[in-house]
Formats: structure tokens, C-alpha cells, sequence
């Protein structure tokens, strides 16, 4: 299946400086796997003019659209979100934590510790509005373990076929391996996620 319609262009043509460093690492890890945009295209599922546009900077990659590439490159979200960063500090203020806004459903991102050499975990803070749902075809890195707890709204998340149903205090702990979909049926959720890579 193709991809929708990439976001309109940032406003005004002008791209945010993590828009225009994720696009630089975007076009780098290509360019790493030998990827022409054509061959991209087909491992992705992305066409190649949406890929252009990504590594030119002119959008904003959606979750959907970053978990495919993700997958391709072998990487989680989280990691390529780093890559893009300078080494974190050992402690990392509010105020400095990377905020990751998906253009298209308002799904929040937040690295509350983000991946550093040496460490093999990361958290990350999640804040999905009422009504929406971003689905992911596979891991970016099978076996990733993660420990999912609800801090507010409600959350279904679905692994592979088994929907479960999150309310605040809840932790669901699993491996992820195959398909899943992130749905808030309402109100809005936030939840923090613990990774571990495998």
C-alpha cells in the first residue's frame, strides 16, 4: 500500500531546525545503505517524490511515515530522533528534552531520557489526542522490549491482532515483534514508554 499524501510544506517554506536536521540524517542513512530513491520507495512503501520532499526538508515526516523508514534502516524512532541531537547530558531538564510534534495527528513525542551510548534503555513520554490512531507494519528492531504505563486518558493498543485496553496506572510490558496500532479512544492519552534494545 502507498503512502497518503505528504503534509503540506512547513509555513512559509521554512523548515524548523530538527526538520532540517532530521531531513540531513534522512538523505545520510541512504546514502549509508546504498539506497537509490527509487530502491527506498520500493523497501518502504513510500513513493519517491514524498521521499524527496523528506530529505529536501519541504515536510515534515508523520509517525507513519518515520516508522516505515525506520524499519528499512533498522533503527527505533527513538534512535534516529537521537542521531539528530547532541549527546545527552547525564541529567536532562524538562526544557531540554526533544518535543517531536507528528504533522498529521498531533501525536506528541517526548525523549524524557533519550538514548546515549553505553546505555541500553530509553524513556519516552507519549501524548496521543481523542480520536486518533497511528498503526506501524513492524518494529523498526525485532524483540525490542518495552514497559508501556498509562499516566492519563485512555489508550487500545493493538500487538499483534490483541487489542488492550489501558487506563491510568496500567503497565502493559511486551516484546514487540510484529504489528501494532496506538489508538486513544478518548479522552487523550499520555503514557510513558521504557525501551530496552534486544
Amino acid at each position: 500500500m502507498r503512502d497518503a499524501p505528504a503534509p503540506d510544506p512547513l509555513p512559509d517554506a521554512r523548515a524548523s531546525d530538527i526538520d532540517l536536521r532530521l531531513a540531513a540524517r534522512l538523505a545520510a542513512l541512504r546514502q549509508e545503505h546504498g539506497l537509490s530513491l527509487d530502491a527506498l520507495a520500493t523497501a518502504s512503501g513510500i513513493s519517491r517524490p514524498t521521499l524527496s520532499r523528506l530529505e529536501r526538508g519541504e515536510t515534515s515526516p508523520t509517525a507513519s511515515l518515520l516508522g516505515r523508514l525506520c524499519t528499512v534502516y533498522g533503527r527505533p524512532m527513538s534512535r534516529l530522533l537521537a542521531e539528530i541531537e547532541a549527546d545527552p547530558a547525564q541529567v536532562v531538564p524538562r526544557a531540554e528534552q526533544s518535543v517531536w510534534v507528528d504533522p498529521e495527528t498531533g501525536f506528541r513525542r517526548r525523549g524524557v531520557s533519550p538514548p546515549a551510548k553505553g546505555f541500553c534503555a530509553e524513556l519516552i513520554e507519549g501524548t496521543l489526542p481523542e480520536g486518533v490512531a497511528i498503526a506501524y507494519a513492524a518494529p523498526p528492531v525485532g524483540g525490542l522490549e518495552h514497559h508501556l504505563w498509562m499516566l492519563e486518558g485512555r489508550l487500545d493498543l493493538t500487538l499483534d491482532g490483541v487489542t488492550h485496553a489501558l487506563s491510568p496506572g496500567d503497565c502493559l510490558r511486551y516484546q514487540l515483534a510484529g504489528a501494532s496500532r496506538f489508538s486513544c479512544p478518548g479522552p487523550g492519552a499520555r503514557y510513558l514508554i521504557a525501551i530496552c534494545r534486544p
